[in-house]
């Protein structure tokens, strides 16, 4: 029979998202006909996802919205749930039920614990959004890329050094910085912050980008 593959726990950023997986290898002669998703309350578990013929159903109304279960890949039945709340955190179960090729149906589970954490921002890093690195060709539309952790939202502001020891200047607070096209003057040092929900504001650390 198929077999279910999970992690034992997962751990998600409070505020943020988290892709709790599950999958199995398709196997000939196996068709996939219910997905189930629980979770375990105090009572005892509760559907709180149920995939059948007629389409996807939402049990909950808590999770209407900010819950989706893949359906692109064969095989992969995994649950994203998006805005996590401290009281999401719990046992959820996988269970998948397939038609076996001599007519009948084999049921499999797994469960998954899911944490929550507060997480406070972490010191950002500074990517390109190309092959070149931070040593481009002018004229080319460029971006530098600032990306943190934490529980969102995070915010971020982009300086660039100024020379003379003067104080550096905003020029972007969104977390690209883009240059649609970059020009010889825009070289220089830059550098961004970040600032989550928790935590204080933390620093990158300062990129030389260079036009020629």
């Amino acid at each position: 029979h198929p077999i279910l593959k999970v992690p034992e726990s997962v751990t998600g950023p409070w505020k943020g998202d988290v892709n709790i997986p599950c999958t199995y290898g398709p196997l000939q002669g196996y068709t996939q006909v219910l997905v189930k998703w629980l979770v375990e309350r105090g009572s005892g578990p509760v559907t709180i996802f149920l995939r059948d013929s007629s389409g996807d159903h939402i049990q909950q109304a808590k999770y209407r919205g900010r819950l989706h279960v893949n359906h692109k890949v064969p095989g992969d039945v995994s649950l994203q749930l998006n805005t996590l709340e401290m009281d999401d955190r719990s046992h959820y179960t996988c269970e998948v039920t397939w038609q076996t090729p001599d007519g009948n149906q084999v049921v499999r589970n797994k469960i998954i614990e899911l944490r929550v954490q507060k997480l406070s921002v972490s010191k950002p890093t500074v990517t390109t959004g190309s092959d070149y690195g931070f040593m481009v060709p002018q004229g080319m539309r460029i971006s530098l890329q600032c990306q943190a952790r934490g529980s969102p939202p995070i915010s971020y502001v982009w300086y660039k050094e100024q020379t003379n020891n003067q104080e550096p200047i905003k020029v972007g607070v969104l977390s690209t910085l883009l240059f649609k096209p970059a020009v010889v003057t825009d070289s220089g040092s830059y550098f961004c912050t970040a600032k989550g929900r928790l935590g204080s504001e933390q620093h990158s650390d300062t990129v030389k980008f260079v036009v020629k």
